[in-house]
């Protein structure tokens, strides 16, 4: 579940609000975006995905928030992990962040044809 986004971080570049397919955020006129509606968010990553500024973080429990202390989200170096992992962005080149998440429908096969 969406848990933080961190304002000081935040561009108001409105991709999270874009971005989200449950409307879980507010746009807002000059500021950061609001998480407006947290429980519709169905832990789908796809604002943490889409945020250049890395200033989303998205908890694994999809049930409840955990309100975690954004200080250890801080130093966990979790913020823009995502992406990274996901070879996106500034890491598309990189051959040691290769995207292997697109590769998942053929082990998906496999795993039926079992």
């Amino acid at each position: 579940m969406i848990e933080l986004l961190f304002e000081d971080l935040c561009t108001q570049c409105n991709e999270c609000v874009t971005k989200c397919p449950s409307n879980v955020f507010d746009s807002v006129p000059g500021a950061a975006p609001a998480i407006a509606r947290q429980d519709d968010c169905q832990t789908c990553y796809m604002c943490e995905m889409y945020c250049p500024a890395d200033a989303l973080f998205v908890g694994s429990d999809c049930e409840k928030p955990n309100a975690p202390d954004p200080a250890e989200i801080r130093a966990s170096g979790w913020l823009g992990e995502l992406r990274r992992n996901s070879g996106w962005d500034e890491w598309a080149a990189d051959p040691q962040y290769n995207n292997q998440i697109w590769y998942m429908g053929e082990v998906f096969k496999r795993g039926l044809a079992r």
